[in-house]
């Protein structure tokens, strides 16, 4: 058999020299990743917050959905809650403008009373009340009045009485009704409706305005009930 020359090359101690190295780039590399997958548990372990499992994760959906649904809830009350006080504050300026109306109806008619009230016959037995005019009607048991009152300029307000007793037929002949206080003024005209007994029926009513403290009589007449 022919001798077949080798090119194998053997060390000192007669084993086969290795003909592949593993890059150092590569350790370098893998030593990177391994350091970097090692920091990354670490910071992960030691600072940041510890990661959730599965139930934990759906609980935090579940919860994250209630409170949309809530915000979106309170979000739709919040309009509503615009809208009515929108709503609110209409009222109130349109209330405050037939305030503003009627205050300025009411000063007319004050105006208009201070013409009209001078111009009414004198009350016949004077007083320092007088009792201009008056009107009665009776209806349904009930008696519906308007009077008007003049007194002469003074320094004081003077608190008096209204009393108004009613005679006719039925059941009883005079019937006291229920007093009013007041303050008047220069001019006053009063209105009101007052319970009548049962088949009471007014004829004449006469109208008295006694002192609020003393009693004294200021003012008085009798008119007859339409």
């Amino acid at each position: 058999m022919p001798f077949r020359s080798r090119n194998d090359s053997f060390t000192l101690y007669g084993r086969r020299r290795s003909s592949w190295r593993v890059p150092r780039w590569l350790v370098l590399l893998l030593l990177g990743m391994a350091s970097g997958a090692a920091g990354l548990w670490w910071v992960q372990e030691r600072h940041l917050p510890p990661r959730l499992g599965m139930q934990a994760s759906q609980q935090l959906l579940q919860s994250q959905s209630r409170a949309e649904a809530e915000a979106t809830r309170l979000a739709a009350e919040l309009t509503q809650a615009r809208t009515a006080l929108a709503a609110a504050e209409q009222q109130l300026r349109t209330q405050g403008e037939d305030l503003a109306a009627q205050r300025s109806a009411v000063e007319r008619l004050r105006e208009d009373l201070a013409l009209v009230l001078p111009a009414l016959p004198p009350d016949p037995r004077g007083g320092a009340v007088e009792v201009r005019a008056a009107r009665f009607a009776a209806r349904g048991g009930q008696l519906d009045y308007g009077v008007a009152l003049t007194r002469e300029p003074a320094p004081r307000p003077l608190a008096v009485t209204l009393r108004l007793v009613a005679t006719g037929a039925g059941r009883a002949t005079a019937v006291e009704l229920p007093a009013q206080d007041l303050t008047p003024g220069r001019h006053e005209v009063l209105r009101g409706r007052v319970a009548l007994p049962a088949g009471f029926q007014p004829e004449q009513v006469t109208v008295r305005i006694v002192d609020a403290k003393s009693g004294a009589l200021l003012g008085a007449r009798t008119l007859i009930v339409r």
